[in-house]
């Protein structure tokens, strides 16, 4: 089908190739031609071909056309490889009557990025008649104008070009005039009426001529206008300008009505027929458009603004007429001065929006900048900020291709915004900005992160396959034997470990077991791992007290003299935590008084001491109470009730009742017996310390903070030293006293 279409006539396409040279260099163009006003969808050649290309290639590299002009003129089919018309091509709007008339446009693909040049000859057909600007031309004569003479006449302009274009004039047969065919130096044909006898105004004073121009098209075109010939009375001197032609520049920004320049001709006859008008003379519709002339004083004006992109040169010729109509002719140049008055342009012909990180060098846009000033108004300046990790590389001509510099991290920044700055060379510089998100994909490139920092976890692997590699795992009996089934289980299949019971740091902090893996082999082969389990303390202790005792039957009351100086020691408050580490660093503070101000509690130690003196306003009774506090997340804690008496002096009136003595003398319950046993430690390693006078230890808890873990230790900093105060010989905890010495190392207990 495809080599159908290509043959028939009806599709005006013709193809030729001059050169392919397939080079990253500098490829010449390929060529091809086509008749204007050819249908759209018509073939024009087969690139995949001849770009040397593999079938299908264009497709896989997703192959683009773009015109110069950015008027998607043309249509490449990926799939055959064709390149097509999309739309009917007028050369005369395309190109006007420059000629050749050409298309450039470019071929380029991805994946690697290449490109080809390209470049369609669009061919003239006679599609247009030769038009006169005016329908009559009057043509005045003086009666005494010699054979030969030569008044040119009004051309006609045909949009076709070529042979296709306007090739000679006729005039209809008369005994007077014939016309001429005159080639100018820009290439048109200017009617010249040419004077064959000897005019008499009296016997013929008009003549009417039908001038007719013709193209050479097949069949030829044609179009007239009536020139009308009117003889005058002896007017023997035409006008003629001082300068021809004039030479002017012009800024392009020029504005509306400025002075372009004035002309000037002369006419030595005198009265009417020395006076000059002036005309613009077979101007066309751009150049009265955009100029005006004075007719008296032939001043030149700007009425439409210049472009220098569109016209960079104006042609204007000139007329001046003098009162008998005698003219003379005259040409002005006017060259447009280029000024920076078009910002940079950025077209982005391929975008990639989202790339993966750690990717090599990735082509993420190809663009092309354009600037539509000339010199260095039109030179450009291509960047991109210098923090990214991306680059821009010239390709081709005035395509650019954004790259990564070097491989992206998701994790540290997972979006960009490429900020593409195009800026021209011209004063004041003109710039374009174009911004470009680039979205950084996630790749697997991070293993996972633990949040502790110690974990127990069993795996085996086993290099065989198949069944031979298929690992059982199981728990081993343990040696010597223990509950170790009701502790923990595995799981056969994986060998995850499960807890089957709460552990209780307390009562076991550490065990450990064997695990054994099984492979499904024959015969099966086996090995072991120890795993041992550390169990981590939890804050599920609060603190307790040892003194004084809260379960007593009578309440513990501390005698204090009113003699007492500021910091007397009333009594300490001594506590225990059952949890380790900081879940066991207890605190003390006052949270109750019946006198604010005249106790207070040391944080670290739990010393109870008066802080101002006695008075006898202050009541014989005191009650303090007294919170002791743990470090645990969420803290615990637990608080004592003392009852302080005031007295004149340590005597036996003060000392209980019988009743409470009769109650201490009752068999003392274990908490008493555990504190009695603690508090003989006590005082046996305090005798041993006074004597040495040991120096004080260095702790590694917080000041505010006494350690009392699990050891038991009561202290970290002191000695202390028991008197045991006993009615009877009773070990009544109402009367004993802790004084301290500060000067020995933590006492275990």
């Amino acid at each position: 089908m495809e080599t159908l279409e290509r043959i028939q006539p009806n599709r005006q396409v013709t193809t030729f190739i001059l050169m392919v040279i397939l080079s990253q260099a500098n490829p010449a163009p390929i060529r091809y031609s086509v008749l204007e006003e050819t249908e759209s969808g018509s073939f024009i050649a087969h690139l995949t071909k001849d770009l040397g290309l593999e079938i299908g290639e264009l497709k896989a590299r997703s192959a683009r056309v773009v015109c110069d002009d950015d008027k998607q003129r043309l249509l490449l089919d990926r799939q055959t490889g064709d390149l097509l018309l999309r739309e009917k091509l007028d050369r005369e709007d395309i190109c006007g009557s420059d000629e050749p008339c050409v298309l450039h446009f470019q071929v380029f693909l991805e994946t690697p990025v290449q490109f080809f040049e390209g470049e369609l000859l669009i061919q003239d057909i006679n599609d247009h008649s030769p038009v006169f600007p005016n329908r009559e031309m009057l043509l005045k004569i003086p009666e005494n104008s010699q054979p030969g003479t030569v008044f040119p006449l009004k051309l006609a302009q045909d949009l076709d070009v070529g042979s296709n274009g306007l090739q000679k004039y006729t005039i209809n047969a008369n005994s007077h005039f014939h016309v001429l065919t005159r080639n100018h130096s820009d290439g048109k044909k200017y009617p010249d009426l040419v004077q064959d006898k000897v005019l008499d105004r009296e016997e013929q004073s008009e003549f009417s001529l039908t001038l007719m121009a013709l193209d050479g098209g097949s069949p030829p075109r044609s179009g007239t206008s009536m020139v009308r010939i009117l003889i005058m009375d002896v007017n023997d001197n035409a006008p003629e300008f001082v300068h021809t032609p004039y030479e002017v520049q012009v800024l392009e920004n020029s504005p509306l009505d400025s002075l372009i320049l004035t002309v000037l001709a002369r006419d030595v006859d005198a009265g009417n027929f020395g006076t000059v008008s002036y005309s613009l003379f077979q101007a066309s519709e751009e150049i009265k458009q955009t100029f005006s002339i004075n007719e008296v004083t032939g001043e030149i004006r700007l009425t439409k603004k210049l472009d220098f992109e569109q016209t960079k040169s104006y042609h204007v010729e000139t007329e001046a007429t003098d009162g008998g109509g005698l003219s003379g002719k005259g040409t002005v140049v006017i060259e447009v001065v280029d000024v920076n008055d078009n910002a940079p342009e950025l077209t982005i012909s391929s975008l990639i929006s989202s790339i993966p990180e750690n990717a090599p060098e990735t082509v993420v846009s190809i663009f092309r900048i354009r600037d539509r000033d000339s010199g260095d108004n039109g030179k450009m300046i291509c960047s991109i900020p210098d923090n990214l990790p991306f680059i821009l590389k010239p390709t081709f001509k005035n395509f650019y291709t954004l790259v990564t510099d070097s491989p992206l991290d998701r994790e540290s920044q997972a979006e960009y915004i490429i900020t593409i700055t195009v800026t021209d060379m011209g004063t004041p510089r003109l710039k374009t900005e174009h911004n470009i998100t680039v979205l950084v994909s996630d790749v697997n490139d991070n293993a996972p992160a633990f949040t502790q920092t110690s974990y127990t976890l069993v795996s085996a692997t086993d290099t065989d396959a198949d069944a031979n590699a298929q690992v059982t795992y199981s728990l081993l009996p343990p040696r010597p034997a223990r509950a170790l089934a009701s502790l923990v289980s595995i799981n056969p299949d994986n060998g995850h470990l499960f807890a089957l019971t709460s552990l209780d740091y307390e009562a076991l902090r550490a065990f450990e077991f064997h695990v054994g893996a099984t492979d499904r082999g024959s015969p099966a082969l086996s090995s072991q791992a120890l795993v041992r389990v550390l169990v981590a303390d939890a804050n599920d202790n609060a603190p307790f007290v040892l003194y004084p005792l809260q379960n007593a039957s009578a309440p513990c009351t501390e005698l204090v003299p009113r003699a007492a100086e500021p910091g007397y020691l009333v009594t300490k408050v001594v506590a225990v935590d059952g949890d380790a580490g900081q879940n066991a660093w207890l605190s003390y503070q006052l949270l109750k008084a019946t006198e604010p101000g005249l106790f207070g509690v040391w944080a670290h130690n739990g010393e109870v001491r008066t802080a101002r003196l006695l008075s006898e306003r202050d009541a014989p009774k005191q009650r303090l109470v007294v919170l002791v506090k743990d470090n645990g997340e969420p803290p615990l804690s637990a608080s004592v009730t003392l009852h302080v008496l005031l007295v004149d002096g340590f005597s036996q009136p003060y000392l209980p009742a019988p009743e409470a003595e009769a109650a201490a003398a009752a068999p003392a319950d274990p908490l008493t017996v555990y504190l009695v046993v603690a508090l003989a430690s006590v005082s046996s390693r305090g005798g041993a310390a006074s004597a040495g006078r040991c120096p004080v230890a260095e702790g590694h808890f917080p000041g505010h903070l006494v350690d009392v873990s699990g050891t038991g230790t009561l202290s970290q900093s002191y000695q202390y030293e028991v008197i045991l105060i006993s009615h009877k010989l009773h070990l009544n905890m109402h009367f004993i006293k802790l004084l301290i010495h500060y000067n020995c190392d933590p006492i275990p207990f």
